[in-house]
């Protein structure tokens, strides 16, 4: 039933309908709230009053199990046989939440080693990393960089590409990770609900570089508090004395 029927089984016109009535519609199924934008136009032509409808949820899709996450990593990390570039670039995706785009465009520079530990850089702190994975990293920036053209930066892309000077794109990481198993976005999905549900929000974003907006909307998939980030956010802001 749309809508505008159901206003007429309640002996109603579209200009006496109320914030309570389009309450009671939202009630009646999932698919109810996609009236949002008709009702935008209808008070925007004068047709009815303003009336508020939340967006429709977000479908964020499947999110691969935690369990067959740890799983894919654990082979990452410990099966030789596996190219490197798969085996690093899957824990870059599984470990740390980071976008194929992101993966592919990481450069050496943000790979360093202190104390015998192989630290990471992916927003504005560095992230120690596992030793079986700080092993593997250094390994392919010593010998998994066959394709540095003439003139470009030595070293520069931790994932270089076909063309000499650029970097491998995400669509052929991709493609390598399919290979193996590992579905990408349903990856990713699962490794940034755990996260959110471990970290807090700005240690979050500051680690991983994202945005806040999108360290929020994380922590809203685990249900966690978002007025947390907002308090640490403005500490985090206010001039030191």
């Amino acid at each position: 039933m749309d809508f505008l029927t159901w206003l007429a089984d309640q002996n109603l016109t579209l200009a006496e309908c109320r914030q309570s009535d389009v309450d009671l519609w939202l009630d009646t199924g999932p698919s109810a709230g996609y009236v949002r934008d008709f009702l935008l136009w209808a008070a925007e032509h004068k047709h009815c009053r303003a009336l508020h409808v939340g967006p429709p949820p977000r479908n964020n899709g499947t999110a691969t199990e935690p369990d067959q996450r740890w799983e894919q990593i654990a082979r990452l990390l410990h099966d030789e046989t596996i190219d490197l570039t798969d085996r690093v670039a899957g824990c870059m995706l599984l470990l740390y939440g980071q976008q194929l785009s992101r993966i592919a465009a990481m450069t050496t520079d943000q790979v360093t080693e202190h104390n015998g530990t192989v630290v990471v850089r992916f927003g504005r702190d560095e992230i120690d990393l596992p030793e079986k994975l700080g092993r593997a990293v250094l390994e392919l920036i010593r010998t998994g960089r066959p394709y540095t053209g003439v003139g470009s930066p030595a070293g520069r892309w931790l994932f270089p590409g076909l063309l000499p000077g650029k970097p491998i794109t995400a669509s052929r990481l991709g493609e390598r990770l399919r290979r193996l198993g590992i579905a990408a976005l349903a990856g990713r999905r699962s490794t940034m609900i755990h996260l959110a549900g471990h970290l807090p929000a700005a240690v979050l974003a500051d680690l991983l570089n994202l945005a806040p907006t999108t360290a929020v909307r994380w922590m809203h998939q685990v249900g966690a508090d978002w007025t947390r980030y907002a308090a640490e956010l403005a500490q985090d802001h206010d001039p030191q004395p």
